[in-house]
């Protein structure tokens, strides 16, 4: 069974989405049975490459609004972002184009390090307010997580990684995709956005079923275990 993420790394929800998943298939049962791939998306393939506006005043200017306005506009994500243990550092946050961190996050992958690199661009983002369109960030992220800064670089340096990044982008498009996150689960079902925890876990049990999976047990202290679906047949 397969999950598949489109994603940016500049998108609020879709770290909140990838939080709510994570907490799914580990309430479910299905934690490390089901793979999970992220794809590519560019909310705003047109942000400059040296981009460093704060993210209170972009938003002010996208919707003609004062500072203080756009400010508060951010205060229903935040509160949302705690839900699930995150905290959005607004006032950090700058715009950034992010291709070259989704191309190197396909790097990352190759080496096995895509998902931890996916999970720290965004908590670098949100929660340190760092640039992660620069390659200077980008590297220091790689070196972070363990992966060869000078490989790294060369990457960077060239368009690798770059028809990996244009296919997921066109693959969203087929399936019509206009936002993100969204998660399409065995090519069956998809959700749009990080909607209510329920969904995802209603949606997980019900793929999970179809393949013929059964959710693992649960150790509960040294008193035994639970099963993590509605009944346990063993």
């Amino acid at each position: 069974m397969k999950v598949e993420v489109w994603s940016d790394y500049v998108c609020p929800f879709c770290y909140i989405g990838k939080r709510q998943l994570e907490k799914a298939l580990k309430d479910t049962g299905y934690e490390g049975q089901i793979e999970v791939e992220y794809k590519s998306f560019l909310l705003d393939p047109t942000t400059p490459i040296d981009a460093e506006e704060p993210v209170i005043s972009s938003l002010a200017k996208k919707y003609g609004v004062s500072e203080n306005e756009a400010k508060n506009m951010t205060t229903n994500v935040a509160t949302r972002a705690k839900e699930v243990g995150l905290e959005y550092d607004f006032h950090n946050m700058k715009t950034a184009n992010t291709v070259d961190a989704h191309r190197i996050a396909k790097w990352a992958a190759t080496k096995g390090k895509g998902h931890e690199l996916s999970e720290r661009l965004l908590s670098a983002y949100f929660l340190e307010g760092e640039a992660i369109g620069k390659n200077e960030v980008l590297l220091k992220l790689v070196e972070e997580i363990g992966l060869d800064k000078t490989e790294a670089l060369e990457v960077l340096a060239s368009d690798q990684f770059h028809s990996e990044v244009e296919q997921d982008i066109y693959d969203a498009q087929q399936l019509g995709v206009r936002g993100v996150p969204f998660f399409v689960f065995d090519g069956k079902y998809g959700i749009s956005g990080a909607q209510p925890q329920p969904l995802f876990e209603q949606t997980i049990k019900k793929v999970a079923d179809e393949a013929g999976l059964k959710p693992k047990l649960r150790m509960v202290g040294d008193n035994g275990s639970v099963c993590t679906d509605d009944q346990c047949d063993i």
